[in-house]
């Protein structure tokens, strides 16, 4: 073999400089697009935001409808480029079985949907706040918490999010309340439905996040009871508060455990008002932490949370009188609300971040083998150097694998033996 030449170099340095330049102006173009299109994103999101005080007002009372039935309707102008989206207010139903109305946003790609209609993802968010205007739907980007969002479009998935009852429209609370917030998962895919421009299928995956986790674990257990008109095929969650006893357990020694027992509070003393006198729930707090609890529930998490620390973090071994995972009636009321009390028949995959200091990898570990001993087919997925806000973006390679298996109706591969 001769060795190359000036002019053999020269040239193929060129080439090589070719397809560099081809491809800065290639990522400079398509960023150009990313920026233009977050831009106008932004604008319409502000003018989005002037007509939601209106949108979400529902008469009262609520005019009676079945669950996932929709109430009003409206098309959002920022929807992400090359899709079409609504938010949409919806029946579902509350812990008792009231009808209650909830909000969600829906989200299609503009290419064209197959025959059988296009299959759901369906996302559960993780912790915004417990007050109506935490709601992620009434964010200027109402899609910018949807973890896989553009994954999924380019897949061609329609991707549903409910906001959870009381965020979004006002009402009680559904904070960590495994029924209601399951309720609205699977209600918001049937108002989706009903939406004839998207042109939705009954297949739905369900996707969650932390809370999220939580409230389609719940879902993936009861969907064949409360939705049986809607094929689940499978659940994947990232960080999963799947057992709010470890949860509680684990974090009520911090600022986000003071944090997330401010929020479920109050939500589970207006939820379980028929069986517990409120200074029954409430007795576990100090003094200090009851005249804090109302202020931190009226914050959100991601727009507040300076204000949340000022407030929870002198709290911090002083908010609680004992823990809540060992004193009832809350041992008994977290229990209820902690996923694994029904079979999933459905795949499962899971992903936990190993530096996770919220959701403790031990407790997911926990859940996990709760999973296999109950012959669910679970995928378990580590990510050391992962915390908890990071994880479902660190499971998504991952989960986007699964589920390509689990919707070409391969089983994928389990973890348990």
């Amino acid at each position: 073999m001769r060795p190359p030449s000036t002019v053999d170099i020269w040239s193929r340095s060129r080439r090589h400089r070719r397809g560099f330049v081809i491809g800065l102006i290639v990522v400079m173009v398509i960023g150009g697009v990313l920026a233009v299109d977050a831009i106008r994103r932004h604008i319409e999101g502000e003018a989005d935001l002037a007509s939601d005080r209106t949108f979400y007002r529902i008469p009262d009372p609520l005019p009676e409808g079945e669950p996932g039935d929709i109430v009003r309707l409206e098309e959002i102008d920022s929807a992400p480029l090359g899709s079409t989206a609504w938010r949409v207010i919806y029946h579902t139903r509350d812990i008792d079985g009231s009808d209650v109305a909830a909000s969600a946003v829906v989200v299609v790609p503009d290419t064209p949907a197959p025959g059988r209609g296009r299959a759901v993802i369906a996302w559960g968010h993780p912790t915004t706040g417990a007050a109506t205007q935490c709601a992620p739907s009434l964010d200027v980007d109402p899609f910018q918490l949807i973890e896989g969002l553009h994954e999924f479009l380019l897949e061609g998935y329609a991707v549903v999010a409910a906001d959870y009852p009381g965020l979004g429209v006002a009402g009680a609370s559904s904070y960590l309340l495994g029924v209601p917030e399951s309720n609205s998962i699977l209600d918001a895919v049937r108002a989706a439905h009903d939406i004839d421009a998207a042109e939705i299928g009954t297949d739905v995956i369900l996707w969650g996040h932390s809370q999220g986790g939580q409230a389609v674990l719940f879902a993936a257990e009861r969907a064949e009871r409360y939705a049986p008109d809607l094929t689940v095929r499978g659940v994947a969650v990232a960080a999963p508060a799947a057992d709010l006893t470890e949860l509680m357990s684990d974090d009520i020694v911090n600022v986000s455990g003071v944090t997330i027992a401010s929020y479920a509070i109050p939500a589970y003393e207006a939820a379980y008002a028929d069986q517990y006198r409120a200074d029954e729930l409430s007795a576990i707090l100090t003094p200090g932490g009851a005249a804090a609890t109302p202020q931190m529930a009226d914050m959100c998490l991601l727009s507040q949370n300076k204000e949340i620390h000022a407030i929870a973090d002198p709290l911090v071994g002083r908010y609680v009188t004992s823990d809540p995972a060992t004193t009832e009636p809350w041992k008994t009321l977290l229990q209820e609300n902690s996923a694994g009390s029904s079979p999933i028949r459905v795949p499962v995959f899971v992903g936990q971040g190993l530096a996770d200091e919220l959701v403790k990898p031990a407790a997911t570990e926990d859940y996990v083998a709760l999973l296999c001993q109950q012959d669910t087919r679970v995928g378990f997925h580590r990510y050391p150097g992962v915390n908890h806000g990071l994880a479902a973006y660190a499971a998504l390679p991952d989960m986007l694998g699964w589920l390509s298996a689990v919707s070409a109706g391969h089983p994928p591969p389990s973890t348990c033996r």
